[in-house]
């Protein structure tokens, strides 16, 4: 692709471009614009000054464009919209405001591609450009054919590229035929195809075979660049003790290159005041997105505090200079100094020398690495091409790769790459793939797919683990079956490959393209779907299944395939205990599957936590916990006092921390407020009031979306739930200390209630008083 390019646009906005035709919903302006705005927007994304873009517009309501012709008969109603020059974003959204359906009926199609010759002679001069006119129209205005030779010549002598896309024109081609075509619309149509037919590089089409090439994604062409510019070496030149050292001078190119997405940038809007502390704006603007909205990219600044107890609050700020490098191993940090980095580093020079040959079949193709390259002979220097074509043939007709240390500036790190031979009739160079050190190459052995070689010794070739010959042969059936080689069909109908490597498209990075383009035209809406060429070959061809389903149900009898049952939904983010043995202790003691074990009062937290672990479905879940809850609500039932309130506490503790591991916090939050309730209705013994207070100071309350994202209580429910709604807050006795002794009474009050001892049976009646002056009646 040329480095300049200077294309025209010339845009029908008749008053019949604003109607709809051949049932689209859509008017033939806005139909024709989708291939517009894509190469429109294809040269914003590139964001290169060299291409230029200029728009014309054809039947406008009025006359603007060369002064020179202006007034000349045979050019109303051409106006240019865009003079030739780069194009941005802000140009992008002013010609969607403009390019609008007219009020005019008239206007010459073959005077407006005298006006584009005309700009682009003017701008281009006789620079080196690739040169296009894009004429966009529905044919229905007259056309004058006066001057068709002029225009012609002129435009294979500027070496234009014209371009016709008609809508609603017949292709036999494209198989397009438009029925009870107007008279006026044929002749035109004729007339622009004898045009198109007398220039040199000029192409005709109808509109619609146009937009669908706009789904197919394009490939971007890069620019060769050089990466490495010297001497290929064999033996080393400068020492004289060597008898016949090999030195070629050489050009190394990029030959493939790793595509990737476009990456996004950080960017706000100029406000004229910084941020953060952490951020501030760029004062200039950004290449590509200038002029719409003043945005401005973000610049990183980063403060670095060291611990000081004497520096206000506790932190001081230190400089980047002072700061020692620490580098991770495990979980502690390493320091090295930059004397003993230095060690670390090659003192290394810009090179390419040879350090062996190695057999081509001896090669693994595992072992090439990362993006390929190719190395020529330099321009102009005969000696460099004898000497390496010499090299290349030696290399071809022993068969043989060489192995090369590279080093592409002095400094850098070497690399070791594979140099392999191409030989062409007009062609010869080396390719070349980096290889791996010997350090990072990882040999792991695996079992054999054959046989089975027991802990004896001994070899089986028949064993469950193996497939049968019914099954090798069902599944090599099925392969042959669904065989892609000649699946698909060519031009001419002939059985071809069904996915081409050059059809097959990388769909994140084309459909970001996509999308990208599609936000910059419309700043809200949904983007386009995802065109079908991306997805083409993302499933198997439905016709090449139904073709072979009989080899696939004759694989899955063979492989006696059955429907795996549902798995359970356990969400425990920690790993689970196995046995040192390997063997499934719970399936040996009990064959037949079983409801969880019942959760009893004497064993509750080991058998709820073994339930839960083993729990099949939700029900089983819901099961066990419903059982832990009634022992809990047991437990408090039968204390005497408070003295099976510390076993109902830590059983709370972990059906609540196993219900939020398996992320099923409803059913600890279902159950919490029955317990509540009827604590405080007095239905667990009596008054139990103290046990919900120590259910809150014990934080066992409901789980809320600060402990577990799939919780519907908010921490502010939370909160409301644990409180109580009682108005005593007077001390309660079963809560206190135990009774003092006689002399204890002597004390203050404060030391008296600190050597309380613990009431006797004869005062458990007035322990259980609810009245607020329990304690100064107990006191006295």
């Amino acid at each position: 692709m040329a480095d300049k390019q200077a294309s025209v646009f010339i845009i029908d906005v008749g008053t019949p471009m604003g109607d709809c035709h051949n049932g689209r919903v859509q008017s033939d302006l806005d139909y024709s614009l989708r291939y517009v705005w894509d190469k429109i927007t294809t040269i914003v994304a590139a964001s290169r000054k060299t291409w230029t873009v200029g728009v014309i517009g054809l039947r406008t309501d009025e006359t603007r464009h060369i002064d020179s012709i202006q007034d000349e008969a045979g050019y109303e109603n051409i106006s240019i919209l865009q003079e030739i020059g780069p194009m941005t974003m802000s140009s992008l959204k002013d010609l969607q405001a403009v390019i609008k359906p007219s009020n005019t009926e008239t206007g010459d199609a073959l005077s407006a591609i005298v006006v584009a010759l005309q700009m682009l002679s003017t701008f281009t001069k006789k620079l080196k450009y690739t040169r296009r006119v894009y004429l966009i129209t529905d044919g229905t205005a007259p056309i004058d054919a006066d001057g068709m030779d002029q225009i012609v010549e002129k435009a294979d002598e500027d070496g234009v590229e014209v371009i016709v896309l008609g809508v609603d024109f017949d292709d036999p081609e494209y198989g397009f035929k438009e029925e009870d075509k107007p008279t006026q619309k044929k002749h035109n149509e004729a007339l622009l195809k004898d045009l198109v037919s007398r220039c040199k590089d000029a192409h005709f089409a109808t509109i619609a075979e146009a937009i669908d090439e706009v789904d197919n994604p394009r490939i971007k062409t890069t620019r060769p660049y050089k990466t490495y510019d010297g001497l290929l070496t064999l033996g080393d030149p400068k020492d004289p003790k060597h008898p016949s050292p090999m030195s070629i001078h050489v050009e190394r190119y990029f030959k493939t290159k790793l595509a990737a997405p476009p990456s996004a940038s950080t960017v706000v809007v100029k406000s004229g005041q910084q941020t953060t502390q952490s951020q501030h704006l760029d004062g200039e603007e950004m290449e590509g997105i200038e002029g719409i909205t003043n945005f401005a990219a973000v610049k990183q600044a980063r403060n670095y505090k060291v611990d000081d107890p004497k520096a206000p609050g506790g932190k001081r700020d230190v400089e980047f200079d002072s700061l020692a490098k620490g580098y991770e191993y495990g979980r502690t940090a390493v320091h090295i100094s930059e004397s003993e980095w230095n060690i670390t580093k090659l003192e290394t020079t810009k090179s390419f020398s040879i350090l062996g040959f190695v057999a081509d079949d001896k090669y693994e193709p595992f072992l090439s690495m990362g993006e390929s390259c190719m190395t020529v002979a330099s321009k102009y220097d005969e000696r460099s091409r004898l000497a390496l074509s010499s090299l290349i043939h030696a290399l071809y007709e022993r068969s043989s790769y060489a192995v090369a240390r590279i080093v592409l500036k002095d400094g850098k790190d070497p690399l070791l790459v594979l140099l392999a031979p191409c030989v062409d009739p007009d062609f010869e160079c080396l390719y070349d793939v980096p290889l791996p050190f010997a350090e990072d190459v990882r040999s792991y052995q695996f079992p054999p797919l054959d046989r089975v070689v027991t802990v004896t010794g001994q070899t089986l070739t028949n064993h469950r683990l193996l497939p049968t010959d019914e099954l090798s042969f069902a599944m090599s059936n099925y392969v042959d079956a669904m065989d892609l080689d000649t699946f698909g069909k060519n031009d001419n109908g002939q059985p071809a490959e069904y996915a081409p490597i050059d059809e097959s498209f990388n769909p994140v990075i084309h459909r970001i393209n996509q999308a990208v383009r599609d936000r910059a035209l419309k700043s809200n809406g949904k983007i386009e779907p995802i065109p079908p060429t991306l997805v083409r070959y993302a499933t198997p061809p439905e016709d090449l299944i139904a073709m072979s389903k009989r080899e696939i149900n004759s694989l899955i009898e063979a492989a006696e395939v059955k429907k795996v049952p549902p798995k359970a939904k356990s969400k425990r983010k920690r790993e689970t205990v196995k046995p040192l043995s390997g063997l499934d202790v719970d399936a040996l003691l009990d064959a037949q599957p079983k409801r969880p074990r019942l959760v009893t009062r004497d064993n509750a937290i080991p058998e709820f936590k073994q339930a839960v672990s083993s729990a099949m479905d939700m029900e089983h879940i819901q099961e066990a916990s419903k059982q832990m809850g009634e022992v809990i609500r047991g437990l408090v039932t039968d204390s005497f006092g408070d003295s099976l309130y510390a076993r109902a506490l830590e059983a709370m503790s972990v059906m609540r921390t196993e219900l939020i591991e398996l992320d099923e916090p409803d059913i600890y939050n279902a159950f919490a407020r029955d317990f509540k309730k009827r604590l405080l209705a007095g239905e667990l013994g009596g008054d139990r009031r103290e046990m919900w207070w120590k259910v809150r100071t014990s934080r066992l309350g409901l789980i809320d979306q600060t402990q577990s994202e799939l919780s519907g209580v908010t921490s502010e429910e939370a909160q409301e739930v644990c409180e109580t709604q009682s108005s005593c807050h007077c001390v309660r006795l079963a809560s206190l200390p135990p009774f003092p002794s006689r002399s204890a009474m002597h004390l203050p009050l404060g030391q008296r209630m600190r050597k309380l001892t613990r009431p006797s049976v004869s005062q458990s009646k007035v322990a259980k008083s609810t009245r607020c002056n329990d304690f100064t009646v107990l006191l006295k």
